[in-house]
């Protein structure tokens, strides 16, 4: 039997996946040379891992084994994940370790602040794993981490990646009511694919929420991304399109899916980049203020040039 080993954490090595240890081995065709990317080495990349851990974070560039990691870091851009390592859900595509997390720290909210502090962030991408056990979703965690960024670093912007808040009534309002600047939530990939990808997870109701957040706070920028290479098909990614912009969502990123390991879902296609291009271009055509779509692309990739590129494209509709 092959089983997910935690490479990530410096704790002994355990099993990072035992609810897929079971799974038989999903083999993924060899990666081309578009996706190829060089192992972090550079001085800027250690001096941000050292304030990340000094502050105690944890950043789902590591966790999720982000491969965009080393330009990222280099430049200091971490994305902070919080409410601890472990998710309560299993999604198929995700390398986040699934089980019972642990109680939530209190300390966190200000330890993300301080951190931000010391990188300099202009702009932070705040993300949680998902916390079903929790009756708010944590969103009243969130909430205080935005506020103790606001209180730290006055002139940052703020970017949250929130979990869908399924059966989590007022958890919305309680995060939109702590005025980020950017409110993303993922779809990650097509309808007919939830139920192999995000079993966990309801297509529409995470497009609700989208609207709704829009609705509670016109002023905020909403955003949200899809992987491919899932095995959906091309008229199934601009119907996605066409749900959020329906939602008003006014930022899409599209990214190709990279296996984390052998027991989760296989990559059934690799886009080439002209694809990527031609999407572009479409959801540009769909009204979308802001578009990223490449093979490397990611929910926080850039995502400082990017909501600078958002205050343009909103100003410019409004002249």
């Amino acid at each position: 039997m092959v089983v997910v080993v935690d490479t990530v954490s410096a704790q002994p090595i355990r099993p990072r996946h035992p609810e897929k240890a079971a799974r038989p081995d999903a083999l993924s065709p060899k990666k081309p040379e578009w996706i190829r990317v060089r192992a972090p080495t550079s001085r800027g990349y250690a001096d941000t891992r050292a304030i990340v851990k000094e502050n105690g974070l944890v950043t789902v560039c590591e966790e999720a084994g982000c491969p965009n990691i080393g330009e990222c870091w280099d430049k200091k851009h971490a994305t902070f994940m919080i409410m601890g390592d472990t998710c309560t859900r299993a999604c198929a595509f995700c390398n986040v370790k699934t089980g019972m997390p642990e109680a939530l720290d209190l300390a966190e909210p200000d330890n993300v602040a301080e951190a931000t502090f010391k990188l300099g962030l202009k702009h932070i991408v705040i993300t949680s794993v998902d916390r079903d056990d929790l009756a708010d979703g944590g969103a009243a965690h969130i909430a205080a981490t935005i506020r103790a960024v606001r209180a730290r670093c006055p002139t940052t912007t703020i970017e949250i990646l929130t979990p869908d808040f399924l059966r989590k009534d007022g958890a919305l309002e309680t995060v939109v009511a702590a005025k980020p600047d950017v409110f993303n939530h993922n779809l990650e990939t097509v309808p007919s694919r939830y139920l192999s990808v995000r079993p966990g997870a309801r297509y529409f109701h995470s497009i609700r929420l989208l609207q709704r957040a829009k609705e509670l706070d016109p002023s905020l920028f909403t955003k949200s991304g899809i992987m491919v290479g899932l095995g959906e098909e091309r008229h199934e990614v601009l119907q996605v399109m066409d749900d959020l912009r329906s939602a008003d969502v006014d930022f899409l990123t599209i990214g190709q899916y990279l296996q984390p390991s052998l027991k989760h879902h296989a990559v059934m296609r690799f886009v080439p980049p002209e694809e990527f291009a031609g999407y572009e271009s479409v959801a540009y055509s769909k009204g979308f203020l802001m578009v990223s779509s490449s093979p490397m692309t990611r929910s926080s990739h850039h995502a400082g040039d990017n909501f600078t590129k958002l205050q343009a494209a909103r100003a410019a509709l409004s002249r």
